[in-house]
């Protein structure tokens, strides 16, 4: 039997608006999956260990602060570091169209920005995982 799709969303940096992460791990728990929501003010270094020892098959982290460059950068340098190419990272938040094509290179397999539906989010999630497990 399948284990259910384990989620770790965080805020990274200083910013401190979470409605919008705090929708998203209500439509992925209703969804059925598993979700552990970091909080605040999180480090790339504390998101990274977080989802090490939850054992999580995808990362979201919101960004709202515009530092998303920065915390992407250094989220996709440790998961590198830590072997974990079969965990999923997704980004949210206020993300410049520009800055996209960067982000999916350095390894951020979707982004999602306002009004962005939770359903689509949720499918994004199963279908990417269900493929990541094989």
């Amino acid at each position: 039997m399948d284990r259910p799709i384990r989620v770790l969303l965080a805020k990274a940096g200083l910013d401190g608006h979470d409605r919008g992460v705090k929708v998203v791990a209500r439509a992925l728990r209703d969804a059925g999956m598993e979700v552990i929501y970091t909080g605040l003010h999180n480090t790339p270094e504390q998101v990274v260990k977080a989802a090490l020892q939850e054992d999580v098959d995808v990362i979201g982290v919101s960004i709202l602060s515009g530092a998303h460059l920065t915390i992407f950068r250094k989220i996709t340098e440790l998961m590198k570091q830590y072997g974990m190419k079969d965990v999923l990272l997704l980004g949210g938040g206020i993300i410049p169209d520009e800055d996209k094509p960067l982000l999916t290179e350095m390894g951020v397999k979707g982004l999602f920005g306002p009004g962005t539906s939770t359903q689509e989010i949720v499918e994004y999630i199963k279908s990417e995982v269900k493929r990541l497990r094989g």
